[in-house]
């Protein structure tokens, strides 16, 4: 670990509290990485795993005044999720088909994965009623509040890591922030608007040579934080 390393502990957020809206996710520990960034003048690395990955990115966009040099998007569902494999424990009788008459009602947009759930079928919907993931995006506008792509613009390098093998995150290319067309055809980030447009900043970075895909076969999603030589070969090296 790099001896200025500091690891914040989320767990207030594990388990079932993973479920808790993303906002209030993002605005509670986006104010606590503000305090610690601030006890650490040079600059902090952000890593985030699964949902946290989103969460962490959403943070820097929520408060573009961050200090993170490096952040790493580690299997995140940057583009949305449309799989329900990993929601089984939490909504035993859930389809990806019907997911929508959940996730986009009142009752579904109050828990972390609705706010996310970008189902490819059901665009009309998602626009309509998903309170996070259109914003963070750009494809809306906050009313109040801001999302500024400076956020990601300002970083040293953004890491978005992910592959095919994940499992979980559905597609798997949406950890680098590729997604279905209404075909359930993969589009990959630099043919969707999010970048043609460059709506957060993704295509900044990636011709300032900010930008890092990397695709890792032979990972199921619950193993990327805890496998050593992805740690050592994808985490470590892009941390300075």
């Amino acid at each position: 670990m790099h001896p200025d390393t500091q690891v914040y502990n989320t767990a207030r957020y594990a388990g079932w509290s993973s479920l808790e809206p993303m906002w209030k996710q993002v605005e509670e520990i986006g104010a606590d990485i503000i305090s610690i960034g601030a006890a650490f003048p040079e600059g902090i690395n952000l890593i985030g795993y699964s949902q946290g990955g989103l969460l962490a990115r959403a943070i820097l966009e929520r408060f573009p005044e961050h200090n993170v040099r490096n952040f790493i998007s580690l299997s995140s569902p940057q583009a949305g999720q449309y799989g329900t494999q990993f929601l089984r424990l939490f909504f035993p009788n859930l389809t990806c088909k019907t997911a929508y008459e959940l996730f986009y009602s009142t009752l579904g947009q109050h828990t972390s994965v609705g706010n996310y759930w970008n189902d490819p079928h059901h665009q009309d919907l998602y626009y309509k009623y998903s309170k996070f993931l259109p914003y963070i995006n750009k494809e809306r506008n906050l009313r109040n509040g801001t999302i500024l792509k400076s956020g990601l613009t300002k970083l040293n390098r953004m890491v978005l890591i992910g592959g095919p093998d994940d499992g979980v995150i559905t597609p798997w290319e949406s950890s680098q922030f590729g997604y279905y067309d209404t075909n359930e055809t993969v589009v990959e980030m630099r043919n969707r608007d999010i970048y043609i447009n460059d709506q957060i900043g993704l295509q900044a970075l990636d011709k300032l040579g900010r930008l890092k895909l990397i695709t890792v076969p032979g990972v199921q999603h619950f193993g990327w934080h805890q496998n050593i030589s992805i740690i050592d070969n994808f985490l470590l090296p892009y941390l300075d």
